[in-house]
């Protein structure tokens, strides 16, 4: 019932996502709902179940509509609507950390008539916080062709940013600072002295990859060598998502459960988890991403797959009751969301089938996540992205087991340049011949000519169909291995 329940609600949201559906439709099929479950307490026993079932799914198909309904209500904003295309002049507070592009840098304002994302030229000093002034034409976003012939759908991407406006090439002042949450910005100063001592400490383009692994700070990785780990499927590690904080858990539980109990080393795994979150700036894509490395972390310590899967259905139910925008347009709350999934469900039984590898420097464990999540990815990843790596197992084999140890190190490098410069020279050089290590794997796969290549665009019907295909993997994985089991065979002799 829980998951016939999640289902309808998330489909009420998707529908919803692509028509528009008035509210009083919305409420006529919640009460056509409600007629059926009343009707069916009247029938048998016998013929009640389908109908109560039947009856919830539509009430929560209308509950998920309802939630999209209303945050799409809270997206149009009146006034601004009225001056679409109008040159205009605002006030209000950078409301999130700065993204510094190559050649430009957004922010994120918040005014009194709602959220605005400004882009200005690269070179301001722009901090969160600072209240500035805003000058130039007011527009919706639009869809663009990415370079691999796939549409980006941008307005639908800031919509789960909830941003339904922005200013480009916008002329901005600044006419105070420090007027956002005084914890926040301290974060964010720290995040920002961080990446200043990497970057004194470590040659590019390891001071790069350093703050992309640790911080998630992409852009930090330059167009070059982010493209080489987009073809050789390794882009995943600089993406702050429950997956690639798993990998600092997982290096801290294997140093604890040394000395400790298994209970006491995932309680100080959650610790890591919220530490990591504080240091980074506690945003959307970090909470998320906590909340699916939490569930990991439960998956090991209670052993039942059920109790897992319930729980990332409900962090999932939350995460869209708090942003119903992110199911159909955050494509990394979906990867999260698939690559997590496919790790409850599958994880298990891939390492029971490859107990003859070994279990050396971790190879298995590395090798199964890698191919999990590499598969319940695939469908979604190929639809939106348009590029296949042929490589990919295999430079995620041989780049995982470095990432933790490189994440740990440049974690030390960077506190220990606070404390004592000298101390860090020794700790950054073993650093960057581990952020080399994985650069120089990538730029060697990432150099054959069938590294990767590009895929057509199809129709959105095939990724169901490849999900559901996965969904039969599963199935066939957890059926019983002798379907004779429990029987009697009785020989007769006709």
């Amino acid at each position: 019932m829980l998951y016939l329940a999640v289902a309808a609600f998330a489909f009420g949201i998707l529908v919803r996502s692509f028509y528009e559906v008035s509210l009083s439709v919305i409420l006529w099929i919640a009460l056509v709902g409600t007629a059926v479950a009343l009707n069916g307490r009247r029938m048998g026993s016998a013929h009640s179940a389908p109908v109560v079932l039947f009856s919830i799914a539509i009430l929560c198909f209308a509950l998920g509509a309802v939630r999209l309904q209303l945050e799409s209500d809270n997206a149009i904003k009146p006034f601004l609507e009225d001056l679409v295309g109008d040159q205009v002049a605002l006030e209000g507070v950078v409301t999130r950390d700065p993204e510094v592009r190559a050649n430009s840098v957004h922010l994120y304002v918040k005014t009194e008539h709602g959220l605005i994302l400004a882009t200005t030229e690269s070179g301001g000093d722009w901090r969160y916080g600072d209240l500035v002034f805003l000058q130039g034409t007011l527009k919706r976003p639009e869809s663009f062709e990415t370079d691999l012939g796939r549409t980006f759908n941008y307005p639908g991407y800031l919509l789960a940013q909830r941003v339904s406006y922005m200013i480009s090439y916008a002329k901005v002042n600044r006419k105070a600072a420090d007027q956002g949450s005084a914890l926040v910005g301290r974060l964010f100063d720290l995040k920002h002295a961080f990446m200043r001592r990497i970057e004194v400490y470590l040659p590019e383009p390891s001071a790069g990859l350093g703050e992309g692994l640790l911080l998630g700070v992409k852009q930090s990785l330059g167009e070059e060598l982010e493209q080489t780990f987009r073809r050789t499927g390794i882009i995943h590690i600089v993406v702050l998502s429950g997956y690639n904080i798993m990998i600092v858990v997982y290096f801290i539980l294997y140093l604890c459960r040394s000395f400790l109990s298994k209970r006491i080393s995932t309680f100080f795994g959650i610790l890591a988890i919220v530490a990591f979150a504080v240091l980074v700036g506690m945003g959307a894509t970090v909470i998320r991403a906590s909340i699916m490395a939490v569930l990991l972390l439960v998956v090991g310590l209670t052993g039942r797959i059920y109790l897992a899967l319930n729980g990332l259905l409900l962090a999932g139910v939350l995460m869209l009751l708090w942003n119903p925008y992110s199911l159909a347009f955050d494509v990394g709350f979906q990867l999260s969301f698939l690559a997590t999934l496919g790790l409850i469900l599958l994880t298990p039984h891939l390492e029971e089938r490859l107990q003859w590898m070994p279990s050396a420097f971790k190879l298995r464990e590395f090798l199964v996540a890698t191919v999990v999540t590499q598969l319940f990815v695939l469908p979604l990843l190929l639809y939106q992205i348009g590029e296949f790596s042929a490589v990919a197992i295999i430079v995620n084999v041989l780049a995982l087991p470095m990432v933790a140890p490189a994440m740990l190190l440049t974690f030390l490098t960077g506190v220990i340049a606070f404390v004592s410069p000298a101390a860090a020279l020794p700790i950054a050089y073993v650093t960057h011949l581990s952020l080399a290590y994985i650069i120089k794997v990538a730029a060697w796969f990432g150099a054959l000519p069938f590294a990767s290549f590009m895929v057509p665009a199809f129709s959105f019907c095939f990724v169901p169909i490849g999900y559901l295909l996965l969904g039969y993997l599963v199935w066939k994985l957890n059926r019983p291995h002798n379907s004779l089991k429990g029987w009697t065979i009785v020989e007769t002799n006709s």
